[in-house]
């Protein structure tokens, strides 16, 4: 079986020197690792000091590494398409190198990164592929993409294909407009059908993990915990938040307030992402960059245990849409309906339960919705939200 781990956070929080030592540590520990950059900003070569390209380059025993390349990556999943829609923009007037660069769509040469976690999943090559995913929102961005694609796929995709069937001829002698071949088409369907077995591998709870990678500053963790119920919403189990770049307690005068700082969010973490574990990552009095400091970083987070193992099982809540409502269903084992306070401030739901709190970042599809119900049952509390319109339309009934 080959695992799969993919890590995430804000820009600038360190994700890429924690990937590359999770993928060094695992390559020293036996296993046939690659550790793959989809970050169109790279740094993974830095992280090694050393180039790497857009095929795996070998770094060390059992270790490769890889940084996509936007035209290799477009080439290798989006060539056909992008050959027809190039010749579209020709048409239209623009020259030959205008047209080239304007039929990379936005996002595919991200796209196109991400389905080499399916190609090297495939060909059995690898045990353990380590992925130092883009920035938070453009990860979500794309790990979405599947979802909109399987629904383009399904309802869109049959009907305007036997519409440039019927037309396009017509079309293309009357216009000289270049209609789409039946490989154009054909490539559409062999693309969506690799975002839909990339979105498999990485749904799978027995497969993947998504790790959220953080420094102890306020919008930081803001923005891990809306990533962590966006992972949730979309079916990406997390089985580790690990706070980078955590000060000592004798980092010196000059660090105190930051340090004080740090100290107070580490516990706002803790509650946050609970039951999912956390860990803590030193700041260093060295860059982190080689492999003798990516080796330190690797030890400081995951000591003997095994990097390539799961730190946590299970979903600790669940967001999914049933009819005109959307539900959150959050386990609270050991805990009685009467122990349990829920209060909601615009985005964020606080759950109490006796002296434990819990804070919650809703997705934004929630945020406007309303409360409509709830319950408690076998240690489950659901919450029910009015879908978009559906709150307006009962009022509109009411009157």
């Amino acid at each position: 079986m080959v695992r799969i781990v993919v890590y995430t956070g804000k820009g600038g929080v360190g994700k890429t020197s924690v990937a590359a030592a999770t993928a060094l540590l695992a390559a020293e520990r036996g296993y046939r690792t690659i550790v793959l950059s989809t970050d169109a900003a790279h740094s993974l070569g830095d992280s090694f000091d050393r180039q790497l390209g857009p095929e795996p380059t070998e770094i060390a025993p059992n270790l490769w590494g890889q940084e996509s390349e936007v035209f290799h990556n477009i080439d290798k999943y989006w060539g056909t398409i992008q050959e027809y829609v190039s010749s579209l923009l020709r048409w239209r007037g623009l020259d030959d190198v205008l047209a080239e660069e304007m039929s990379v769509l936005p996002g595919m040469d991200e796209l196109a990164s991400l389905l080499w976690i399916a190609e090297h999943h495939d060909s059995g090559k690898y045990d353990l592929i380590v992925v130092d995913a883009a920035p938070t929102g453009e990860t979500l961005r794309l790990l979405s993409l599947p979802e909109a694609g399987r629904w383009w796929l399904e309802r869109v995709y049959p009907i305007q294909r036997k519409i440039a069937a019927l037309t396009g001829p017509i079309l293309g002698r009357v216009t000289g407009m270049p209609t789409p071949s039946a490989d154009v088409y054909n490539a559409g369907e062999a693309l969506f059908g690799k975002l839909e077995h990339m979105h498999d591998l990485l749904a799978n709870p027995e497969l993947t993990s998504v790790r959220i990678v953080l420094n102890l500053e306020r919008m930081v963790i803001k923005e891990a915990q809306r990533s962590f119920t966006y992972f949730h919403l979309y079916g990406y189990p997390t089985d580790l938040v690990i706070c980078n770049r955590v000060l000592p307690d004798n980092a010196g005068a000059y660090f105190g307030a930051w340090r004080e700082a740090q100290k107070r969010y580490r516990p706002l973490v803790e509650e946050s992402f609970a039951p999912v574990p956390v860990r803590d990552a030193p700041f260093f009095d060295e860059e982190v960059v080689g492999e003798r400091m990516l080796r330190t970083l690797g030890g400081a987070v995951f000591g003997d245990e095994d990097p390539a193992g799961f730190f946590y099982r299970g979903r600790p809540y669940t967001v999914r849409r049933e009819g005109d409502r959307f539900v959150l269903e959050l386990e609270l084992p050991f805990t009685s309906r009467e122990e349990v306070r829920l209060t909601r401030f615009a985005d964020e739901l606080v759950i109490a339960v006796g002296s434990w709190r819990r804070n919650l970042i809703l997705p934004r599809i929630l945020v406007d919705a309303e409360t409509v119900g709830g319950g408690f049952h076998d240690h489950t509390m659901r919450i029910e939200f009015a879908a978009a319109g559906t709150a307006v339309a009962a009022q509109k009934g009411a009157g």
